[in-house]
């Protein structure tokens, strides 16, 4: 156990590090791009809500697995899109961002569900009384409904937030050294002590959630709409 130990304190931190600015890059590109599908869904643009609805409903139900690969194999290796500069860390920094951009392309379709059943929490007669004062649906979406919305669906938005937590797991798949990555080397390194490596792992997943979700809770309790 000392040996083990001895071998994978040293990289907990680091890898933890690499976890956490996944999670926090890809829940704000996540919460963007999620606010831009949900506008998209219940516009009055036939052509938006069709390609909202085209996008949701084929990205949520592809595994994120291979939306991770196809940022690395399909963006950079095939079509060439760097998201890093080019230094001695390129292929770190490129991977680590492809893998943002997968997380967000997958995640905001879950953030746009959440904020659409948070819709259905408006009065429809605020945004009724809106338009008849001429107010167009970009003003009546952003400044009536959507505040409301987002203070309804806090909640739910911890479990997403949560999820794309876990699922950061998944960008070891292209050589992101996240904390999975780490556990995995660890396994080869020292095979009769899975158990073990299995169980410091997942404290620090459980540290990372259970924070998240105490956070949230919170925030969902104190923000809440009074009706």
């Amino acid at each position: 156990m000392n040996e083990l130990w001895t071998d994978i304190g040293p990289g907990l931190w680091p890898a933890y590090w690499v976890t956490i600015k996944l999670t926090f890059f890809s829940a704000i590109g996540s919460l963007l791009w999620g606010t831009v599908l949900a506008g998209m869904r219940v516009s009055p643009v036939p052509v938006m809500r069709f390609f909202g609805t085209w996008y949701v409903n084929i990205v949520r139900n592809t595994p994120l697995t291979l939306i991770i690969i196809f940022c690395s194999v399909g963006l950079y290796q095939n079509l060439g899109l760097a998201l890093a500069p080019e230094n001695e860390n390129f292929i770190d920094n490129n991977n680590f961002w492809l893998a943002v951009l997968g997380f967000t392309f997958y995640t905001s379709t879950f953030v746009c569900e959440t904020l659409r059943s948070g819709f259905n929490t408006v009065p429809l007669g605020q945004a009724e009384a809106a338009r008849s004062l001429g107010l167009p649906f970009s003003k009546v979406f952003a400044l009536i409904v959507l505040p409301q919305a987002i203070r309804s669906v806090i909640g739910p938005m911890g479990s997403v937030l949560i999820a794309l937590t876990k699922n950061t797991t998944i960008a070891s798949a292209i050589g992101v050294a996240e904390a999975s990555l780490l556990m995995k080397e660890q396994i080869e390194n020292h095979a009769d002590q899975v158990i073990w490596i299995f169980a410091i792992i997942a404290a620090g997943f459980m540290v990372l959630t259970l924070t998240e979700g105490f956070v949230f809770g919170y925030l969902a309790k104190r923000l809440a709409v009074k009706r």
